[in-house]
């Protein structure tokens, strides 16, 4: 019998959120959130685009209640965010798509990383950092409804 190689068309890509998630159940949930788990600087980028109605005072509030997870994110009882900064959509290239606020918070590991993610990815409360889960919570009313958060991780050399 002969076999012939065959052509998948219109395949989906397998998302990164995918394999996060299938590596977490391969490895369990302990390990996937370790501290020391791949090690090495992770950049988890975040932008934001505020509904209309959101005043600046209420921007200003939002960008400090994220700020302060630096210190507010605690793992065993200490903070594991090596850094956070912002600052406000400054490119005149033309292709910002809207969004009006970035953050980039830096983590030791993607064991870290993972930790302040939680959802979609770990699902356990026991595994996620509250502080985070809360602040997504916070904010979500405050973004524009199509679009109004963009995240983008990277492992610095990678």
């Amino acid at each position: 019998m002969d076999f012939q190689p065959v052509e998948v068309q219109n395949a989906a890509p397998v998302t990164k959120q995918a394999i996060l998630i299938r590596e977490r159940q391969a490895v369990g949930n302990a390990v996937f959130t370790r501290g020391d788990y791949k090690p090495g600087e992770v950049k988890h980028i975040v932008l934001f685009r505020y509904a209309e109605f959101v005043s600046p005072d209420k921007r200003r509030q939002l960008m400090e209640d994220f700020l302060a997870l630096q210190h507010l994110a605690l793992r065993e009882g200490k903070p594991y965010i090596v850094s956070i900064t912002t600052g406000k959509q400054a490119s005149g290239e033309g292709v910002a798509g809207g969004f009006e606020q970035g953050f980039i918070v830096t983590f030791r590991s993607q064991g870290d990383r993972n930790y302040y993610v939680g959802t979609p990815v770990v699902t356990s409360p026991t595994f996620y950092d509250a502080a985070h889960q809360n602040f997504k919570n916070q904010v979500g009313p405050f973004l524009a409804k199509k679009q109004g958060v963009l995240v983008f991780d990277f492992i610095s050399g990678d």
